[in-house]
């Protein structure tokens, strides 16, 4: 497998998805931007690492791109320099990944338009660069810097700073508004206040126990993060998991995407103040939750994945009581799409408010959910061999009008369609074996892990050194290619209509800030 018009020698990852690694020289990185780019690909993350690349410790650079022939990994040994080339001109977003790459590494993209800080928000001492392996601790660290915004001029421009502390029990993200009455003019955000060392503390830790820390990576994608650990190091150690605990997985997955759907449609009732929207869709979300409980012991099934399948197993009777949930949840969420739909109050807030047109959408790289409800036909379920999804048939949602009421739209479709999917997978599920035994890795080795969350695909993406310990585990959420198109769906937009342009994205502070 190749990536289309670009002459480059990869190697298969062992994964159950067609996953593929391949070094590359500055040329060649540039090279393969293009080409991707051409090939009406995507980047799915870059990052930086400091390993030892055939036996000359240094640094590098990587970059996930997915094609139509799967996901490839193309890693650009730097040795001791810290320059590379820039990517953002191809790819929108991979500006904030690079920001985020020299503050953490030193590692700076040439030619970058943007290199203001981005994780770093100036009190951190000069040369303090958290992931590399010489750091250490400062005793006392600095004051927050004022952050270089950028100012829009003009008669009636005045701006409005929204956080980092917010009223609602959410977390801490900054947004400035540039405005003339209530109109937006622009949006900028500023991020990063919730870092964690989380991608630090993966290199202290066994490859067979971090599977908690990626669950923790973002609370309500811990399925999702969990098992693209799980898939990554299972890459790396040639194991293939028994065929019932990839149903199990599944089964947890779709439950995780429905918990989500159903408490973002009743925030974004709440949103345009229909109150009785949330309540319904919150106890619906709290019975839901409570059953996982019950079935998988742990509301939002946290750590249920592990290295080689799953922890819990489910009972006959467990599954019985999981299909009559489905019947009955399907049910009353039909009847609530009616009230929404017919509702014209809520109508006239949702329909045209913060539009990403599937032409923007692409060229900004948005994806997953939001991505699907602008037009853009991604959704790993449907696109692999990827098991037990190869077998299952998923339906992808999609719109193409790309605002709030589209977002909305595609969260009802997906309801419907885990629902289907969960009773589907209850029905079929295989006997057997749910746990294969890992074994504990003991020599330099490459993984990934590619899972569609319920926001969009979530890559892990693992590197081992020769004793088989963790080098390097970079964990990537889709609210990195998607906040920065928050920006544009806000524009020409009224700023108390904002809340619900946000919540109708609903992206991760937290699994971008690791």
């Amino acid at each position: 497998m190749q990536i289309p018009g670009l002459n480059l020698h990869v190697e298969r990852l062992r994964a159950p998805l067609p996953m593929f690694l391949g070094r590359v020289d500055a040329t060649q990185w540039r090279d393969a931007a293009r080409a991707v780019v051409a090939a009406h690909g995507r980047l799915v993350s870059t990052w930086g690492s400091e390993a030892a690349l055939d036996g000359v410790a240094g640094f590098a650079v990587s970059a996930a791109y997915a094609v139509p022939s799967g996901l490839f990994w193309l890693q650009l040994p730097l040795g001791p320099a810290t320059t590379y080339p820039d990517i953002s001109a191809q790819f929108y977003f991979a500006s904030r990944m690079q920001r985020a790459t020299a503050d953490l590494l030193g590692l700076t993209a040439e030619g970058a338009a943007d290199q203001r800080r981005w994780l770093n928000h100036g009190a951190w001492p000069d040369g303090f660069f958290p992931l590399r392996k010489d750091c250490s601790v400062p005793e006392r660290f600095g004051q927050v810097q004022d952050y270089p915004f950028v100012a829009v001029q003009g008669d009636g421009v005045h701006e409005i700073p929204v956080g980092p502390v917010h009223a609602g029990i959410i977390e801490p993200g900054h947004f400035r508004f540039s405005v003339v009455g209530e109109k937006v003019l622009r949006l900028e955000e500023r991020l990063g206040y919730t870092h964690k060392g989380i991608e630090k503390r993966f290199t202290q830790l066994s490859a067979l126990t971090a599977h908690r820390l990626a669950g923790r990576v973002s609370g309500d994608s811990t399925v999702a993060f969990g098992w693209g650990y799980c898939m990554a190091l299972e890459s790396a150690t040639g194991v293939h998991i028994p065929a019932r605990a990839a149903w199990l997985r599944a089964l947890m997955l779709e439950r995780e995407r429905v918990a989500n759907h159903l408490g973002d449609l009743g925030a974004l009732g709440n949103d345009a103040a229909l109150g009785f929207g949330l309540a319904q869709f919150s106890i619906l979300r709290e019975d839901w939750l409570r059953t996982s409980l019950d079935v998988f012991g742990h509301r939002f099934m946290m750590d249920r994945v592990v290295p080689g399948g799953v922890a819990a197993d489910i009972e006959r009777t467990g599954l019985e009581r999981v299909r009559r949930q489905c019947d009955s949840a399907e049910a009353q969420v039909r009847r609530l799409r009616e009230i929404y739909d017919d509702h014209p109050g809520l109508q006239d807030r949702f329909i045209t408010t913060g539009r990403v047109r599937p032409e923007l959408a692409a060229e900004l790289g948005l994806t997953g959910l939001a991505g699907r409800a602008s037009g853009q036909a991604v959704d790993l379920r449907c696109q692999s061999s990827w098991s037990p999804y190869d077998t299952l048939g998923v339906r992808m949602a999609t719109h193409k009008n790309g605002d709030v009421a589209a977002r909305v739209s595609v969260r009802f479709d997906e309801t419907f369609e885990s629902l289907r999917l969960i009773r589907a997978i209850c029905a079929e599920l295989p006997k057997g074996e749910t746990r294969a035994p890992i074994p504990q890795p003991s020599a330099a080795a490459f993984g990934a892990g590619w899972v569609e969350g319920w926001r969009g695909e979530i890559l892990v993406a693992l590197e081992l050194d020769s004793t088989g310990a963790i080098c390097r585990c970079h964990c990537h959420d889709p609210s990195w290619q998607n906040w920065p198109v928050i920006e544009h769906a806000a524009m020409d937009n009224i700023v108390p209509d904002f809340p619900l342009i946000n919540k109708s994205f609903n992206l991760s502070y937290s699994g971008h800030d690791l």
